[in-house]
């Protein structure tokens, strides 16, 4: 399986799907402070996507779930489990939430997805180790999805 690597804004990709790297959402959205990834996605979508995340209860470490875009041009975001409730990423929520959103962009039909380096945030993991911990998880699955891999760097 083929993955771009690009250097940007994950937001400004010409993806149908952004990934979002979202908590265990146990504390509710509305009580987090925006920050990262999730808070420039709801910064720009708006609150529908974080309402509808809130709806769904708690999501195990790793997995993934689905929303509208909101505002965004996009038609989904992914929001993956990636850090636990101590906010902290490891191998297996990162190794997981690749697989778990890649096999959510299938049965949803995209042709294309934007993931963020999970973990490497608020999840407080080496960017390096995720990157390359994502890319092999990529790399297991045989997926006509177009993957973008976006390495955050300010305009």
């Amino acid at each position: 399986m083929e993955v771009t690597l690009v250097e940007g804004d994950l937001l400004k990709q010409s993806t149908d799907c952004l990934v979002n790297p979202w908590n265990q959402n146990i504390i509710p959205w509305w009580l987090l402070i925006p920050s990262g990834v999730s808070g420039a996605i709801k910064q720009q979508a708006g609150f529908q996507p974080f309402i509808e995340l809130g709806k769904l209860g708690p999501i195990p470490l790793g997995n993934a779930v689905v929303t509208s875009a909101g505002r965004l041009p996009f038609k989904c975001l992914v929001h993956v489990v990636s850090i636990n409730m101590l906010w902290r990423a490891s191998e297996y929520s990162i190794r997981n939430s690749v697989l778990n959103a890649m096999k959510l962009a299938e049965q949803a039909s995209l042709r294309s997805i934007a993931f963020p380096i999970l973990g490497a945030g608020a999840g407080g993991f080496n960017a390096g180790k995720a990157e390359s911990l994502m890319l092999e998880a990529f790399h297991q699955l045989n997926s006509p999805v177009q993957v973008t891999l976006v390495r955050y760097k300010k305009d």
